[in-house]
């Protein structure tokens, strides 16, 4: 599944994409998802996005609309995830110190061929396995 240059995309991007409430936010995140070569996911994405987005977003997804929303958003590489993913997450968040959420998205960004993970939950600059955190969100 190897494929360099490769930008992994946490939850955050999908979910801001769709928010209202946080207008500039939602700008970017259109904007990288409009833009980015070689998006990929993971099912855990998938998960939180529903999860998120028909729970917590105010106002909620109707949960049709939001299926929809994730159908159309595997479209995109995505990365499952099985049980050598989670052993492997769970090395590499004792290893790194990170949450084991953080991990599996690190790992499946790694499995991937990833070479870039836009996320704001991780430090921007850090690397992990050769996988290069970014804040697409952060000001500057």
């Amino acid at each position: 599944m190897s494929m360099a240059g490769r930008t992994f995309l946490d939850t955050s991007v999908f979910i801001y994409a769709v928010d209202q409430s946080v207008p500039d936010k939602q700008k970017r995140a259109q904007e990288i998802l409009l833009s980015t070569a070689g998006i990929t996911i993971s099912t855990q994405v998938l998960n939180e996005f529903y999860s998120a987005v028909t729970r917590r977003l105010k106002p909620a997804m109707p949960p049709p609309l939001a299926a929809t929303a994730v159908e159309t958003m595997a479209r995109y590489l995505c990365v499952p995830t099985d049980a050598e993913l989670v052993v492997r997450a769970i090395r590499s968040g004792q290893r790194w110190h990170l949450s084991h959420w953080d991990a599996l998205v690190v790992e499946a960004a790694r499995q991937a061929g990833c070479t870039r993970l836009f996320s704001e939950d991780l430090a921007t600059g850090a690397s992990y396995g050769g996988v290069t955190i970014e804040n697409p969100f952060a000001n500057g």
